[in-house]
């Protein structure tokens, strides 16, 4: 976090603001036709709002309005939050990711004829972030805040990333996952916001209003379920590698879209009301010992969706049940030892996180929302 730019630096870099700079800016969008990402049968048609020579903005936080002369085909984008609102919006997945492997596709299962394929995606980060590798890419949009890069990464300046927008392709995205980041000192949007944005990006504004809608009626559900706040458990939500953890990054729940299914869900956070800091503020770890200490009613592990329910509770769930000090903790002797979900949720994953959630805190047996109505949708 060095600091090199604020909200306001990066928007005088990546902003555009019409004429001639701004057709450099978007010479990865400016082919003719609108096949919006989907080999052209069923790009951004009529019925969404699409399928228009006339070119649009959109306006979003950091990167301010973003002209687009045609709907993007091609796009990479920084996480899966944001894969999953353009596989959502009926598009085909991004080119790339920052880690491919955190795009965790097996919820998708649940869904009749949605599947998303990741093998052919490249990672983004490679040991650093090759400014190169967009151009090899070449996608006409780059879902991604470009303050991202320019405060986690220092191989990156203002001057790469004013480079790639004017010779490859525009940034358009904004670090929702989190609320932890010293630097994200302007807007940010709820999940259903920035797929809004995503939306009217890829002209697929009639997808996100049924979507929109459906999540709505999800919510009442979900409050149908949520029992008084007395009733409810506290919980702590930690990062845990391996089969065999000794240590943990303790996630404070806060209105980052990563937390939304337990925000929903109206959860307490046991680790708020102890002295243990966020790790994306803090950077640290805490040992049993210090758990011990807060003694949570359910601990809800991340790092460990690559694993089956079954496959985590004879890994993890074993380890901790022999382990001399996490045997005494209240949510391993209760078995209330859960995979926490994923940092990036997008708005299909987070239906079916939120669903699982349900019933690991409150025992909800019951489907929530129908997975046939999310297959519709997203087929358009």
């Amino acid at each position: 976090m060095d600091g090199r730019s604020t909200g306001d630096v990066t928007r005088r870099g990546v902003l555009t603001s019409g004429g001639t700079a701004l057709g450099l800016a978007l010479a990865g969008c400016t082919g003719g036709g609108s096949s919006g990402g989907e080999g052209g049968s069923n790009g951004s048609d009529g019925s969404d709002g699409g399928g228009s020579a006339d070119s649009y903005t959109v306006e979003m936080e950091p990167v301010g309005e973003v002209e687009f002369e045609s709907v993007p085909e091609t796009w990479v984008a920084n996480n899966g939050s944001w894969a999953d609102m353009g596989v959502a919006l009926g598009y085909e997945p991004p080119e790339a990711l920052w880690l491919t492997d955190r795009y965790h596709t097996q919820y998708y299962e649940e869904i009749p004829n949605v599947s998303v394929d990741t093998s052919g995606m490249t990672d983004l980060y490679q040991d650093g972030v090759s400014k190169e590798l967009f151009y090899e890419l070449d996608a006409d949009v780059h879902v991604i805040d470009p303050n991202f890069l320019l405060n986690r990464y220092d191989g990156w300046k203002q001057t790469d990333v004013d480079e790639i927008r004017e010779n490859v392709g525009p940034f358009f995205g904004n670090s929702i996952f989190s609320r932890g980041y010293e630097w994200h000192n302007y807007q940010y949007y709820t999940l259903y916001g920035a797929f809004e944005k995503l939306s009217q990006a890829f002209q697929r504004e009639e997808r996100y209003e049924a979507f929109a809608t459906l999540h709505e009626e999800f919510q009442g559900r979900i409050e149908e379920i949520v029992p008084p706040e007395g009733d409810r458990p506290e919980v702590a939500v930690l990062w845990a590698d391996g089969d065999r953890p000794e240590t943990f990054l303790p996630y404070l729940i806060n209105e980052g879209t990563s937390f939304k299914q337990w925000r929903d869900l109206g959860v307490r956070d046991a680790l708020a009301q102890s002295d243990v800091e966020d790790f994306h503020s803090s950077r640290g770890q805490i040992d049993y010992e210090k758990l011990l200490e807060v003694d949570p009613d359910v601990l809800l592990l991340r790092g460990q969706e690559a694993k089956t329910a079954s496959e985590f509770r004879e890994t993890v769930v074993s380890f901790m049940e022999g382990h001399d000090v996490a045997s005494s903790l209240s949510a391993v002797e209760n078995g209330e030892v859960y995979r926490g979900g994923p940092l990036y949720q997008g708005p299909i994953t987070n239906l079916v996180l939120t669903e699982r959630a349900a019933r690991q805190v409150y025992g909800v047996e019951e489907e929530l929302f129908e997975r046939e109505r999310v297959s519709e949708i997203v087929a358009g």
